[in-house]
This record gives C-alpha cells, sequence and structure tokens, in this order.
C-alpha cells in the first residue's frame, strides 16, 4: 500500500471525530443555557466529561495495550458515544443529563487519545511527522465550528443533535479501514502500568502541567459564553473556533519545519509564556470582533503545547505501555483539568465576570510557565 495512501482512512477519522468534538466542545454550553442551566449547573455537566475520561482513558488504554489493537477500541467507543448522545439530547433534567453524560463521555473521550497515539506509532513507522497527521482533526474541527455554528444560528441550538451523530457516522464508517500499528507481543499486566505512576518525570510534568492546561479547558468550556456575554451570537462563536484551531492546523501542519530546532520543553515554556499573554489580553476585551483575531494564538499556545508535551512523554514511557502512557497524559490535560477548569470556571463567571475568569487563568498560566522554566533548568542539569 503507497506510504501517503495508508494513512487517508487515520486521517478522515481524526478530521471527522474532531469534527464531532467541535460540536459539544463549541456549543455545547450554549445548548445547556437553552434548556435553562444556570452557570453553576453548566459547568457540573462540562465537568463530567472529565470527570468520566479519567476513568475510561486509562481503562481503554490498558484494554489497548493488553489486546494489541488500538484500532477496535476506537471502533467500540465510536459505536458507543453515538448511541448513547442520542439519548442524551433527549434529555431534560439536570439529574438525567449528567448520567447520561457520564455514558457518553466514557466511550468518546478516548477516541481522540487513541487516534493520536495511533497516529505517533505510524508516524515512526513510516518516518513522517505526526503534526502532519494530527494537523486533519485540527482542520475538522475548525471546519465544523464554522460551519456547525452557521447551521445553528440558522436552524437553532437545539438541533446540534443531528449534526453530532451524521459526522460521528462518517467517523464510524473510516475506523473500520483503519490500518492497526504492530506491537510488542509482551504480555501486558497491571503492575506493568504501575511503573508509569512510580516513574518521578512522568508524574512531576503531568503536575506542573495542569497549571496550564486547567486555563487551556477552562477556556474551552466558557469562550463562548463569554462571547456571547459581550454581545457575540452562535455564529461569532463559530468563526471564533475557526480562527483559532485553523491557527492550530498551520501549527501542526508545519511541525516537521520548526518542531526538532529546540528540545521539547523549550517549547512548552514557549506556549506557556504565550498562554499567560493570551489571557490578560482575553480579560481587557469587550468586543467579541476582538476575541475572534485574538483566537490566532490559540496555534501559538495550544498547538505548540500539545505537541511538545505528546512528544515529551512518548519519549519518557516504555514502548510496551504507550497507549496506556498517551491516556493518561490525555486524562490529565483533558480530564482532571476539564473539572478543575469547568466547575471552578462556572463558580466565578456566575458570581464575578468573563474579565475575572480570565484574570484567574492568566494567573495559573504564570505559576506553570515558571514551574517548567525551573523544571528545564534541572532536566538539563541532570542530564549534563
Amino acid at each position: 500500500m503507497p506510504r501517503n495512501e495508508s494513512l487517508i482512512p487515520l486521517k478522515t477519522l481524526l478530521f471527522s471525530f474532531h469534527a464531532t468534538n467541535t460540536i459539544m466542545i463549541s456549543f455545547l454550553p450554549l445548548y445547556l443555557s437553552f434548556k435553562g442551566l444556570n452557570g453553576t449547573e453548566i459547568g457540573w455537566v462540562l465537568a463530567v466529561g472529565p470527570l468520566a475520561s479519567i476513568v475510561s482513558q486509562p481503562v481503554w488504554g490498558y484494554l489497548s495495550d493488553k489486546y494489541k489493537t488500538v484500532k477496535w477500541m476506537i471502533v467500540i467507543c465510536i459505536i458507543g458515544f453515538l448511541l448513547s448522545s442520542i439519548v442524551f439530547f433527549q434529555m431534560e433534567y439536570l439529574g438525567y443529563i449528567l448520567l447520561v453524560g457520564a455514558i457518553l463521555y466514557f466511550f468518546s473521550s478516548p477516541v481522540g487519545a487513541l487516534a493520536d497515539s495511533l497516529g505517533q506509532r505510524r508516524a515512526d513507522d513510516l518516518n513522517v511527522s505526526f503534526g502532519t497527521i494530527r494537523t486533519w482533526g485540527s482542520l475538522g474541527f475548525a471546519l465544523s465550528a464554522l460551519l456547525i455554528g452557521e447551521l445553528l444560528e440558522r436552524t437553532g441550538i437545539e438541533y446540534m443533535v443531528w449534526p453530532y451523530v451524521i459526522i460521528g457516522s462518517v467517523a464510524l464508517l473510516v475506523s473500520f479501514r483503519l490500518t492497526d500499528v504492530q506491537v510488542d507481543t509482551t504480555p501486558i499486566r497491571l503492575s506493568d502500568v504501575s511503573k508509569l505512576l512510580h516513574n518521578k518525570t512522568f508524574v512531576i510534568f503531568l503536575t506542573l502541567m495542569m497549571f496550564i492546561t486547567i486555563t487551556h479547558r477552562t477556556n474551552d468550556s466558557f469562550i463562548g459564553l463569554y462571547i456571547t456575554s459581550i454581545g457575540g451570537s452562535e455564529n461569532l462563536v463559530g468563526l471564533a473556533w475557526f480562527v483559532g484551531v485553523f491557527s492550530e492546523a498551520i501549527v501542526f501542519a508545519l511541525g516537521a519545519f520548526w518542531f526538532r530546532k529546540f528540545p521539547s520543553l523549550v517549547f512548552i515554556i514557549i506556549a506557556g509564556i504565550l498562554y499567560t499573554f493570551r489571557w490578560f489580553l482575553y480579560a481587557t476585551v469587550n468586543d467579541p470582533l476582538f476575541i475572534i483575531g485574538l483566537q490566532v494564538l490559540h496555534g501559538l499556545t495550544f498547538g505548540v503545547f500539545y505537541l511538545a508535551a505528546f512528544d515529551f512523554i512518548t519519549r519518557i514511557i516504555p514502548k510496551l505501555l504507550q497507549a496506556t502512557g498517551h491516556l493518561i497524559f490525555y486524562s490529565v490535560f483533558f480530564g482532571i483539568s476539564g473539572i478543575i477548569g469547568s466547575i471552578g470556571g462556572g463558580i466565578i463567571l456566575e458570581h464575578y465576570s468573563g474579565g475575572t475568569l480570565y484574570v484567574v487563568i492568566g494567573c495559573s498560566s504564570l505559576i506553570g510557565t515558571i514551574s517548567f522554566i525551573v523544571f528545564y533548568l534541572r532536566q538539563r542539569r541532570v542530564t549534563t
């Protein structure tokens, strides 16, 4: 099979899955607000996804490593989240929304990490840049944000279930054509997984990372509400996401040209500095059009940070435990950070203001950046 052709199903999966992810990340807060939930209640619902992912990500990663397949774990998860999403969008009461939402996220949250893990391994096998594969996920996210935002502006936010199920079905169909990875045949045991949690560098890195990833996940959850609170509409929310994720796609696509110039930790520090600058700027804005313009910084923050962090994690965990390690990383990046960001952000947004929220996360990002500078200097001292 030609090298480029072998990656078409994987790129299509990333494109379509992240297109569905856009719908939940960008428009679910607006949908819940339409349902009559207040800021704190919306925060609780948004926290259910990260909470479910903390459980589901390591479970699916372990099963993937145990049964030596990433492909079929992805297929099972997509079937699960499609079925549960149909039920989720029929729920009216907070308790039912939380319960079914947890089931939906149990299946949906591992797909991105499993697809990235598969992409990283395929990139290594074919000697291509992981960024050129991952950029298709960003393109799917960006185009979906733009088009679905316009669609929901015309039809109404209450109809967001339909594009979610249709695009998710495309992801399911293409997942059957994925090329699975050849992995080590050594059986994996639970005791092997515990080695990751005893890896001091791994644990410290994830802990420091949270000071920055919490800010990223808070913004993911509440940027839509922030834009509408200062006069924006659904299509402007979609446009903001399009600009941000399109810039992210460019960063991923050009990763082969810039990424190997310096150590991963250097790029993480640069991204942290830009995150801090970005959030403090957002705190001063009172026009939604300025938010859209500043979204260009999304690529230079999340794009750089995620690619560098994923690479660093890959290098410090054993190959036998790649899927497990990647999903633990993913569960911290999008799970634990998402819980703290969703609940804390919801409370701040309800009792204070969007500007206050962005000042708080700007301070958190600053702490994380300083911590990573210290971590990098200590790593250099150890290796020299």
